[in-house]
């Protein structure tokens, strides 16, 4: 599924803009002063184009602090004024809206936990209608991309042509040494499905700790993303949310010159030679794997006939654990990671539990599949394997 999208290039959103497009500016604001000195602070980065911060803050218990409301639009617009810098922040209602557009905030952003409800993400769209400013849609907390799409054609449809996406991770039971999961294939995937939609990358929630964020953010730009929105913060110990994550803007300075940034294309006609033989020979791999995921999934089709004649369950969580434990230790010692294993034979077992749930169901399988599997000549099958 590919959609077509009237969307300006991101290199028309502002006079100097171009790759990468850098956001930058504490998770909340919290005080005129804290606000103003920032950005101040952050305006003598040449790389930084836009000031953000945190106007009504959702979070995810009360009593904590949820922003200082609408009295912290008074000092982005002051930001703008004194600085120059376009000024960003997040709308989680249409009232929201209409109080941002009112004091003449340049980006709005749509967060995690917003875009996940499609009853609202319609309500800030029909809000939107008619209006000329940038719009960032967060991917849903969730690892939904239908979500993340539709929140994005819904604003599209508004008439919002300045639109692109913010990857910020996506929430998950296992812990990892990330606040949320990269899971970089969902966003590479909505580019796919959104050619030319411009995403930036969100390095401070997926990371959660300033540590990370000089890896994620190269990750980004490996990876071709536009654009980067980092949390920085005069005094970033002693923020009211996030701490953890934010960085000063000198730490932010000293990220963005270590960042080094490729050419998504090379130009030079001997490079493409030899980058396009070394992706036929992908190809070539990428056949193979999938022939044999063929010839598995027919053995896990004739182990699930096996389960149906002898009465036994689908599921045998032992033969699981053993066999992504050996896959594990086996793969590292390949040079793989326990990550990349773990993603990878979790997929082809659930899909092998898939088929054999219909074959001992009869589901979607047709009532004569015992005749068929009994009168296949298995010698045949192993010809072919």
């Amino acid at each position: 599924m590919v959609l077509q999208m009237d969307i300006t290039p991101l290199n028309r959103w502002i006079s100097d803009g171009g790759k990468p497009f850098i956001i930058s500016g504490p998770c909340s604001a919290e005080s005129e002063e804290q606000v103003i000195e920032t950005a101040r602070r952050l305006s003598e980065i040449k790389q930084v184009k836009a000031f953000r911060a945190g106007i009504w803050k959702p979070r995810t218990r009360p009593g904590t602090f949820e922003g200082a409301g609408n009295v912290a639009l008074k000092w982005l617009r002051r930001v703008k004024e004194e600085t120059g810098l376009l000024t960003a922040t997040e709308v989680a209602n249409e009232k929201h809206v209409y109080e941002a557009l009112k004091y003449g905030i340049d980006i709005l952003w749509i967060g995690a936990r917003t875009s996940v409800n499609p009853f609202t993400v319609q309500e800030i769209a029909d809000a939107l209608t008619g209006v000329d400013v940038i719009v960032l849609v967060k991917n849903p907390i969730n690892p939904d991309i239908d979500l993340w799409t539709g929140a994005i054609e819904r604003v599209a449809r508004a008439g919002i042509k300045k639109i692109g996406a913010i990857h910020r991770g996506f929430s998950a039971f296992e812990k990892t040494v990330y606040r949320n999961q990269p899971n970089w294939q969902i966003p590479i995937e909505l580019r796919r499905r959104i050619p030319g939609l411009p995403i930036l990358c969100d390095p401070s929630h997926i990371g959660g700790a300033r540590k990370y964020i000089f890896e994620i953010s190269q990750k980004a730009m490996d990876l071709n993303f536009d654009g980067l929105i980092i949390e920085s913060h005069i005094d970033p110990d002693k923020a009211l949310s996030d701490a953890a994550q934010q960085i000063t803007p000198d730490t932010l300075k000293e990220i963005l010159c270590r960042l080094v940034l490729r050419s998504p294309d090379p130009s030079d006609p001997r490079l493409l030679d030899e980058l396009g033989e070394l992706r036929q020979q992908i190809d070539i791999f990428d056949d193979h794997l999938l022939d044999l995921l063929e010839r598995r999934m027919q053995i896990a089709d004739k182990i699930g006939l096996f389960k149906k004649r002898n009465n036994i369950t689908v599921l045998q969580s032992a033969r699981w654990d053993e066999v992504i434990s050996k896959a594990i230790s086996k793969g590292k010692a390949k040079g793989l990671s326990a990550e990349l294993i773990d993603t990878i034979f979790k997929a082809i077992h659930q899909e092998s539990i898939n088929r054999q749930i219909r074959i001992v169901n009869n589901g979607l399988e047709s009532n004569n599949f015992e005749e068929r599997k009994e009168t296949s000549d298995f010698t045949d099958f192993h010809n072919k394997t």
